[in-house]
């Protein structure tokens, strides 16, 4: 099986039960067309550069999933009939791109968790500039 990542976008009238529902039924797509649902990352709503069926934002979703490459074909045009999707886009991955992808998101989890209160130290500048100011 290859790796993909999907970029799709959703109508921006969306609240966000709506979105999850929609999410679990791409993802069951996915799996319907015997793939793996590797991470999903909701971008949110953003501006669009120009309209898209009358619509002017969109709600953003970026699925790295594995597919077989015979059924990628299918899977768009379901993506097609599927009336929430307002565009999307289908890219295959190689191996250090999935790489890439799947370490950014454990980096941002590492970087979140090593975000805690540092305490400042003192260094030999400081020590002289406080000698200077008792002089």
């Amino acid at each position: 099986m290859r790796s993909y990542q999907s970029v799709l976008i959703l109508k921006p009238d969306f609240d966000e039960a709506q979105v999850d529902s929609a999410l679990e039924a791409i993802t069951g797509l996915i799996q319907s067309h015997d793939g793996e649902c590797l991470k999903v990352d909701k971008w949110g709503k953003k501006r669009l550069a120009y309209k898209v069926r009358k619509n002017r934002f969109g709600y953003y979703l970026n699925i790295d999933h594995t597919c077989e490459n015979e059924k990628v074909p299918s899977l768009e045009a379901k993506y097609k009939l599927f009336d929430p999707i307002l565009k999307f886009m289908v890219i295959r991955l190689d191996e250090k791109e999935l790489e890439r992808a799947m370490g950014e998101h454990s980096e941002q989890k590492v970087s979140q968790e090593a975000e805690s209160p540092v305490k400042e130290k003192k260094t030999v500048a400081d020590d002289s500039d406080t000698e200077e100011d008792q002089d």
